[in-house]
C-alpha cells in the first residue's frame, strides 16, 4: 500500500499482510521466475520496513539512495525505512525476501535485533557478498523460516524470531567483515547513538546541545567524544545528515527548491541555498543538474 507522508514528499510503501500469515509486521516474499511488482518500478519511494533479500538471479538494476546496484546472483541486499529505493526493469526474479517493521523490532523478544550492525548499518552499505558456505547457511535458514511461516502453530512467532535472530546475527558478522567495522567500545556505541538520534530528529534539532540532552550528557563531552571517535566535529554530523536528505530529494524528486527547503526545516530558501553551497560547494540547482547528468 502506498501512502504519502507530507514530511517526506515521497511515497511510502507499507508492509501488507499476506493471506498465509496475516502478520502486518513480518512477511516472507518468494519469487520463482516471476516479475516484480510493476507498480513500484521507476518510482522513487521509501518503505516503512526493513527488507533483507537473497537474490538468486535477477539481472536487473535498482538504486538505493543515489547508488545504483546491478543485482548479482547469490548475493544479499538490504535496506531500511530511511532509504530511498528506485527499481528498474521488468525482468524475471528469483529471490527470497524477509520484511519486518520497526514495530516488530520493538517487541520485547526482538529488542536486541535493533542493535545488530546489519540493522544499524553504520557504513550505509546495502550489498553482502556470499561465499559458497555463506550461501548454504543462508539458504538453510531461509528454508527453515519458510516452513515456520507456512505453519499456523502456537510456536510460530517464537520460531520465526529464533531463526531470524540467527540469520541477522550471521549477516551482521559478514557485514562487519566486509565493511571493516567492529569497534564496539562504549565511546563508539555512544557515537552510534548520537548518529541514530540525528537520523530521527535532524529536521527539528540542529544544535549539538539538543542531542546532548537526548543522550543525557553534556554538550562539551559529546563534542569531544564525537571528534575523537569520528575525526569530525559533532555539528558536522548534523549538517551531513541534512545534506544527505537534501541530495536524496534533489536527485529523486522534481520538487521545487522551496518545497525541499521547507521539508528540511528551513523557513527561508535563500538560507537553504547558502547552507547547501557552503557544505557541498554547489548550489542545490547546480547539484541537481550535475548529478542527473552523471547518471542519465
Amino acid at each position: 500500500m502506498q501512502t504519502l507522508n507530507h514530511n517526506q514528499q515521497l511515497p511510502i510503501y507499507t508492509l501488507e499482510p499476506d493471506e498465509i500469515a496475516g502478520n502486518k509486521n513480518f512477511r516472507l516474499y518468494q519469487f520463482e521466475g516471476t516479475l516484480p511488482n510493476q507498480s513500484e518500478l521507476l518510482i522513487p519511494h521509501r518503505k516503512n520496513h526493513y527488507l533483507i533479500v537473497l537474490i538468486r538471479k535477477a539481472n536487473s538494476r535498482q538504486w538505493i539512495d543515489m547508488t545504483p546496484y546491478i543485482l548479482k546472483d547469490n548475493t544479499v541486499y538490504f535496506s531500511g525505512p530511511s532509504h530511498i529505493i528506485v527499481k528498474e526493469g521488468f525482468k524475471q526474479l528469483w529471490s527470497t525476501g524477509i520484511a519486518f517493521t520497526k514495530e516488530f523490532l520493538s517487541l520485547q523478544e526482538n529488542a536486541s535485533l535493533s542493535k545488530l550492525p546489519l540493522i544499524q548499518n553504520p557504513h550505509n552499505g546495502h550489498e553482502l557478498t556470499l561465499t559458497t558456505a555463506d550461501l548454504d547457511f543462508v539458504e538453510d535458514i531461509l528454508a527453515k523460516i519458510n516452513v515456520e511461516y507456512q505453519s499456523q502453530s502456537e510456536w510460530q512467532q517464537r520460531m520465526l524470531t529464533a531463526y531470524l535472530t540467527v540469520l541477522l546475527t550471521y549477516l551482521s558478522r559478514l557485514y562487519i567483515e566486509q565493511f571493516k567495522g567492529g569497534d564496539h567500545s562504549a565511546d563508539k556505541l555512544l557515537l552510534k547513538s548520537f548518529q541514530a538520534k540525528i537520523n530521527e530528529c535532524y529536521r527539528e534539532l540542529r544544535e549539538v546541545s539538543d542531542y546532548a540532552s537526548l543522550l543525557n550528557i553534556s554538550a562539551g563531552h559529546l563534542s569531544e567524544l564525537v571528534k575523537i571517535q569520528s575525526g569530525k566535529p559533532a555539528i558536522k554530523h548534523i549538517h551531513e545528515r541534512l545534506i544527505l536528505e537534501a541530495q536524496r530529494l534533489l536527485f529523486h524528486t522534481n520538487h521545487a527548491l522551496k518545497e525541499i527547503a521547507f521539508d528540511l526545516g528551513f523557513s527561508d530558501t535563500s538560507y537553504f541555498n547558502r547552507f547547501f553551497k557552503r557544505e557541498t560547494g554547489l548550489t542545490p540547482s547546480a547539484y541537481r543538474a550535475s548529478i542527473r547528468k552523471m547518471y542519465h
